[in-house]
């Protein structure tokens, strides 16, 4: 109906041009007679088609009623931009790509489990608040599926502090060689896997690797992501030699993994109709949380909080990739900042000079120090000594000073740097009347040789401690063992209370174990340096689990 009625003004401008045009003519030929002596070259005229208009030969077409009433009532569209999703979780929905079509037993118990717990999902949804956007953002400019988003979830709950027993760091989860295959460095400054930047970068480029490697299987991709690609390549191959199909669902993977991608499409298909889950997402803005600052420098970190009016712990968690009381000498030079404070936090780093960006003491040294100690006691490594006073070698001579970058503020106020974080987990009591045990590293020690002189396994005194089970133990190294009270044979109701004691003169362990009812054996349990004595000293204290019911 549109085109006849165009059709209808094109006739009617028809028309009208040739109406126009024969006056026109006219015109010309009452002139021409009144100048009958003088000759006209028609060559020279030139149309007015301003006042022409446009001829069209098309004849003209009547419109009915019908048509004439349906082109008034016919909708305008208008040219619009498409509206901007304001949060965040609408944004990951716009970029879904993988299949989430799947009923599976797999998929069914991961649906239930996080349907189940919507305080969990409210719990990682704030932790990843800081980081979204930006993971978000990253995902679209590599053109991979927006549900990768929600990987952090499965891998650490969106801790980037988070480490496994597998050594799998920060909140991508890269154990060591993988980060250093993508280039994340790991220092006694810095730990590139759990910084937000890079560590997002390095899964975005191992992914895009796999999803070639697998010839667009995002599935099998993402199992390689957790075990490995030769894992999943070999579950392949045994599959395709058996007639078997070599989807995900019917390889034979690792008990983890066959979880793992469950895991992810649960979470996508939850976020993608929450209401259907009886959920309700955690409103996330749709607008960056940080900026980047380019800081030029090592530059300490309670000085960066001061200068930006943020809390030294929110540094932290935009930062996590830096390890100590300051960022790390080598790089990278930038500190992420929260996007409302930016701004004055690069006007006052500006007005400070680049050495007083870091506090420094001089340190002269004494007899029967060395570079090692030196170190320790300032809380810096061997290395940074030696690049800030030009030593090349550990040897230092009694007398000679020593330039050392310290801490700006009391080591403690750094809460959530590697020593305080460790601290903190060691000092968390699993439950309730735990006895805490300070143990230290003798040479030849490993975590299975510790773990079962107590009673409990690796696996668990490694999480005590905030290890790997592969990580070295170096002799002289703190770790804490918290040791379960055990129940007396004689009595069927215990309340164990935890006891300080002090040795009085002429008493020994044989006493005070009968004077509390427990064993010498477990008194040293209990008190490894006492107890490693041969003789006890007036003044010595001993810590015990007394069963203050049963006697």
């Amino acid at each position: 109906m549109i085109y006849k009625f165009l059709w209808v003004c094109l006739a009617s401008l028809a028309l009208s041009a040739c109406q126009t045009a024969s006056k026109i003519e006219r015109q010309n030929t009452s002139s021409d007679l009144q100048k009958s002596s003088e000759e006209v070259d028609i060559d020279t005229v030139e149309a007015d088609t301003e006042q022409l208009g446009f001829i069209d030969t098309v004849p003209p077409i009547d419109a009915t009623a019908e048509e004439e009433e349906a082109i008034k009532t016919e909708p305008v569209i208008a040219n619009s931009e498409p509206k901007v999703p304001e949060d965040i979780w609408e944004r990951i929905r716009e970029g879904y790509q993988l299949n989430l079509d799947i009923d599976r037993p797999r998929l069914s118990s991961q649906l239930r489990w996080f349907s189940s717990h919507p305080s969990y999902l409210d719990r990682v949804s704030k932790r990843g608040e800081r980081y979204l956007y930006y993971i978000v953002d990253e995902l679209e400019k590599a053109g991979i599926p927006t549900e990768i988003a929600l990987l952090p979830i499965v891998e650490s709950g969106f801790d980037p502090f988070g480490y496994s027993h597998g050594r799998a760091s920060g909140p991508w989860q890269f154990i060591p060689s993988t980060g250093q295959m993508y280039g994340l460095d790991q220092t006694w400054w810095y730990d590139g896997r759990r910084d937000i930047i890079g560590s997002t970068q390095a899964a975005i480029a191992y992914l895009t690797r796999l999803h070639k490697m697998f010839d667009g299987d995002w599935l099998h991709a993402l199992a390689s992501y957790n075990s490995g690609e030769g894992t999943v390549l070999r579950a392949i191959r045994k599959n395709r030699k058996a007639g078997k199909p070599t989807d995900f669902w019917s390889l034979d993977l690792p008990r983890e993994t066959r979880a793992y991608v469950p895991k992810l499409i649960a979470l996508a298909k939850i976020i993608k109709n929450p209401e259907k889950y009886n959920y309700s997402t955690y409103f996330i803005p749709n607008k960056p949380y940080f900026d980047v600052v380019n800081i030029g420098g090592q530059l300490d970190l309670a000085q960066a909080a001061e200068m930006a009016d943020v809390s030294i712990d929110e540094v932290y968690l935009l930062n996590p990739g830096f390890n100590q009381w300051a960022t790390s000498p080598d790089g990278p030079h930038r500190l992420l900042m929260p996007v409302s404070k930016a701004k004055q936090f690069r006007t006052k780093l500006a007005e400070i000079p680049s050495k007083e960006r870091v506090t420094w003491v001089r340190y002269t040294v004494k007899a029967g120090d060395n570079l090692l100690l030196v170190a320790k006691q300032h809380n810096t490594t061997v290395n940074v000594l030696q690049d800030v006073n030009k030593i090349s070698s550990t040897m230092i001579r009694v007398g000679q000073e020593l330039m050392i970058p310290v801490a700006g503020n009391k080591i403690e106020s750094y809460t959530l740097s590697s020593h305080q974080r460790l601290l903190a987990k060691q000092s968390r009591a699993p439950n309730r009347n735990r006895i805490k045990i300070n143990y230290t590293v003798n040479s030849g020690d490993s975590l299975w040789l510790i773990s079962n002189k107590y009673g409990t396994n690796s696996k668990t005194l490694a999480r005590w401690n905030n290890m790997g089970l592969a990580d070295p133990l170096i002799p002289g190294k703190k770790l804490v063992v918290w040791l379960k009270p055990k129940q007396s044979a004689n009595s069927t109701r215990s309340v164990m209370k935890k006891v300080v004691y002090t040795i009085r003169s002429g008493e020994s362990l044989a006493v005070v174990a009968n004077k509390f009812k427990v064993s010498i054996n477990d008194i040293r349990d209990w008190n490894p340096k006492v107890g490693s004595k041969k003789y006890v000293q007036p003044g010595d204290k001993v810590t015990l689990l007394v069963n203050v019911v049963g006697g």
